[in-house]
């Protein structure tokens, strides 16, 4: 199994998904847009992971290497290829299925719950009806044509959807651990504390128990979209 993942800044990393990646022997490189712009190539992978970032989709004046980034996700999905996209990629995955990416009426930051319904599809129905997430968003984005939302929060109607049975976006961050939280925290000092849906950055940290059952489901899901995807067979 042959993982290729997007990072777009360092601090922003894949952090339990490589951990899953590697327990279960599969291969797993990224392209670090922050440092270099050079793609895989498309045939050589089975699952493309699209990770998060502060920029926005639509900067593509600051951040050149969107526009590659944006036609490389749409060639992966026309190939059929399982897609996962997490925050700013599920965000470019949206846009890529012709969804809209706009600006939220609040911001999400910290631990919040996101609530999925009972009628569920594909892996997430091995998610539980509430679960406490890590959010850091600003944007939105509107459900693709075909798309299904799974899962939905107080802030934030679009929290994740499924395409399909080989497109899957993730608006809040599931893979987290507390080295990435705390770097996350770190590189965003400038962000305001306490609004509605902003915790204060001391609460974000010394949630283990959290994570720890984040990384059990996200296996779980990892494991079964990747099933999914599979017995679907090609488009």
């Amino acid at each position: 199994m042959h993982i290729h993942y997007f990072q777009h800044v360092p601090f922003e990393s894949p952090g339990n998904i490589a951990v899953w990646a590697a327990e279960r022997h599969y291969s797993f490189i990224g392209t670090h847009f922050f440092e270099s712009h050079k793609l895989p190539d498309a045939e050589n992978i089975d699952l493309l992971v699209i990770m998060g970032g502060p920029m926005n989709i639509y900067e593509e004046e600051k951040y050149p290497w969107l526009r590659e980034e944006k036609k490389f996700i749409r060639d992966v999905l026309e190939r059929g290829l399982p897609v996962l996209g997490i925050c700013l990629g599920a965000q470019l995955l949206a846009d890529c299925l012709d969804g809209k990416i706009y600006p939220g009426e609040e911001k999400e930051i910290g631990w919040f719950p996101v609530f999925f319904p009972e009628n569920r599809k594909g892996p997430f129905r091995l998610f539980p009806g509430t679960l406490d997430v890590f959010h850091w968003h600003g944007d939105t984005f509107t459900l693709p044509e075909g798309a299904v939302r799974t899962a939905s929060s107080a802030a934030c109607r679009n929290q994740a959807f499924i395409y399909g049975d080989r497109a899957a976006g993730l608006q809040f961050h599931i893979e987290m651990n507390e080295e990435t939280i705390s770097r996350l925290i770190a590189q965003s000092q400038d962000e305001p504390e306490g609004g509605r849906f902003i915790q204060k950055k001391r609460e974000m940290t010394g949630r283990p128990d959290k994570i720890e059952r984040n990384k059990t489901l996200l296996f779980r899901f990892l494991d079964e979209f990747l099933k999914g995807a599979s017995a679907g067979g090609p488009q």
